[in-house]
């Protein structure tokens, strides 16, 4: 923050675009009526007063949680003398309360975007320490010269081990200063890692709390031989600085091997050392997760296989939308009048008094999973804006274990080019076939349009809509069932789980890329995606090989079709592909084409 300079508040109107369009702006960085918000309410914090910076409301919460709660904002020394930037506040009862360590996110914001967040948890009785992860946040506050003041010193670590041996200091220092009763880590993204590995390496953690988190850093960035180019340019382009002074030498070389896409071992070892998944087992620790199904950065089922190695007590919240999208705005800023609490931070925050507070919740008799179904909300068109409005909130499933939520299969078939010119999704078993497209530059049909924005967009009622005929064949192949009819309740295919998909694959270069889309088709040929994956084959080709698309739990209502797209390019990832290269599948005899549908 500047000295100086007028003050600019913050209006209700707002904090109400925040809660409802969410955290990210058009082009995939944080909201600035966000990051005004947050500095507004440091602000408040500061002069204990939020007269003219922020809503009546808002000010009122600073008013009751510093009634409660002393605020410092102390530099924390972490591992090696790199000085981060924190915000505590300290419970004023003489009796022990519990301590919540909250790791910043991977934005130049640092800390300070969640002061919203922290105010409600020292509220509620909880010390609070906000941190920002070494090397995050802006070299200068936006618009001066000045420091910006939720920034850490360092490079970025990627949640590695100097990430790791920070987490020890900021316990260190928070044991001294409040001797708190019990412990958890709470963040979200980058904070959520960084939440689980220091758990995971530190017995003084009893609880954690992890929202759009990951399970494994390599696979999220780099699977099925294919990488997620637009996650990392994304993150990259979030640190708060240029790239040759945000990372050390080391990290530097990785992301170049990463952009070259040649040498790729070393990347996937360095992921893998900063992959929660690898440390699961090492202690027993209630854990909290909470995802999207259209994740952009860290992909469901590597978050699903991390989960499923969690020892019990746990619990996983899915949710549609992309990175951020369902917690995020309650994490920044109030939800809009008479909508109610966030509900994904509702029940982080239930987690955490039940597991640090002792509080008779009910959270102890949470099933372990709960899965909110795709797109089952009820809209209406927004005031003039072309936008829908959700009048009715999307239903959610909830079962015991990740193994329940898939109780059968049906596996549909896919034959050669029919009438139309496209092929079937058949139960019938067909072979002997081979279909080939040209690979072109710029698919119809894309995983998502922008990074965390259009996922953003699905939470709020408004998921993208493709048309059917706009699928040019010649750079794509396609397959669709018939109309389907319901089996139960309106609804003709419970998808629950993880779809498979195993073809054949040649192509007129030396390596080959195919992506995967599963569409929902209504009577009028609009689509919607239910999920997607990439696979590249590097060489041995032709080959018949097998991939996992990502998790979904989604109906398809009655009279729709399930449509499969297999196209070479999309802009979310790297290509092996050549365009104008001809990419052939096939059904050799032995080998059938076939689609595994999961179903609930």
């Amino acid at each position: 923050m500047s000295q100086g300079d007028p003050i600019v508040g913050t209006t209700s109107e707002q904090l109400a675009r925040i809660a409802v369009q969410g955290p990210w702006d058009a082009q995939g960085q944080v909201r600035p009526e966000a990051v005004q918000f947050a500095s507004n309410l440091v602000s408040a914090v500061r002069k204990r007063s939020g007269k003219g910076l922020v809503p009546d409301d808002v000010d009122d919460l600073v008013n009751r949680a510093l009634n409660v709660a002393v605020p410092t904002f102390p530099r924390i020394e972490g591992a090696g003398g790199i000085g981060l930037s924190a915000h505590m506040l300290r419970q004023t009862t003489t009796r022990p309360c519990p301590l919540v360590v909250f790791p910043a996110g991977w934005t130049p914001v640092g800390w300070p975007l969640f002061e919203y967040a922290y105010l409600t948890l020292a509220w509620k009785g909880y010390h609070v320490l906000a941190y920002t992860p070494r090397g995050i946040g802006w070299t200068a506050t936006p618009g001066t010269n000045l420091p910006w003041f939720g920034t850490s010193e360092g490079t970025v670590d990627v949640a590695g081990p100097w990430d790791r041996a920070d987490g020890k200091k900021v316990l260190d220092y928070a044991i001294d200063e409040l001797a708190p009763s019990g412990i958890a880590f709470m963040g979200e993204s980058y904070g959520s890692g960084i939440s689980q590995l220091v758990a995971a390496h530190d017995d003084r953690v009893d609880v954690v709390v992890a929202l759009s988190t990951w399970g494994n850093l390599a696979t999220s960035l780099y699977d099925n031989g294919t990488r997620h180019l637009k996650a990392v340019e994304a993150l990259i382009g979030l640190t708060g600085g240029e790239q040759a002074e945000k990372f050390d030498e080391e990290a530097l070389e990785i992301l170049a091997k990463f952009a070259e896409g040649v040498d790729m071992d070393p990347v996937v070892e360095w992921g893998t050392e900063r992959a929660p998944e690898r440390y699961v087992g090492s202690r027993d620790i209630p854990t909290f997760f909470s995802n999207t199904w259209h994740e952009g950065l860290f992909p469901v089922n590597q978050v699903l296989e991390t989960f499923e190695k969690l020892p019990r007590p746990k619990r996983l919240n899915m949710w549609i939308g992309d990175h951020a999208a369902p917690e995020g705005p309650g994490l920044i800023a109030p939800p809009m009048p008479g909508a109610g609490p966030n509900e994904p931070l509702r029940e982080a925050y239930a987690w955490l008094d039940h597991y640090l507070k002792d509080e008779d919740n009910g959270v102890d008799a949470w099933p372990e999973i709960s899965n909110q179904v795709m797109f089952t909300y009820v809209t209406t068109p927004g005031a003039g804006n072309g936008q829908n409005v959700i009048v009715e909130p999307a239903r959610r499933e909830e079962k015991a274990s990740w193994a329940d939520v898939t109780t059968d299969t049906e596996v549909l078939v896919l034959t050669d080019e029919r009438e139309g010119g496209d092929g079937v999704l058949t139960p019938d078993s067909t072979g002997g076939w081979q279909r080939s497209f040209t690979v072109g530059e710029e698919p119809e049909v894309v995983a998502m349009d922008k990074l965390m924005t259009t996922g953003q967009e699905e939470w709020s009622g408004n998921p993208k809509v493709y048309r059917i005929d706009e699928i040019d064949r010649g750079h794509a192949l396609v397959w669709s069932t018939g109309p389907l009819l319901a089996a139960r309740g309106g609804v003709a295919r419970q998808i629950r789980g993880i779809p498979r998909l195993q073809v054949t694959i040649d192509s007129t270069h030396e390596s080959a890329t195919v992506v995967a889309y599963l569409l929902d088709v209504d009577e009028n040929g609009s689509a919607r995606i239910i999920t997607h994956e990439p696979k590249t084959t590097e060489s041995g080709l032709p080959a018949t090989v097998s991939w996992e698309l990502q998790a979904a739990a989604y109906d398809l209502p009655d009279g729709h079709r399930l449509m499969l797209v297999l196209d070479g390019m999309d802009p979310l990832y790297s290509s092996a592909n050549k365009v104008g290269s001809t990419i052939t599948v096939s059904a050799p005899d032995g080998a059938p084409s076939c689609l595994e549908l999961p179903l609930g």
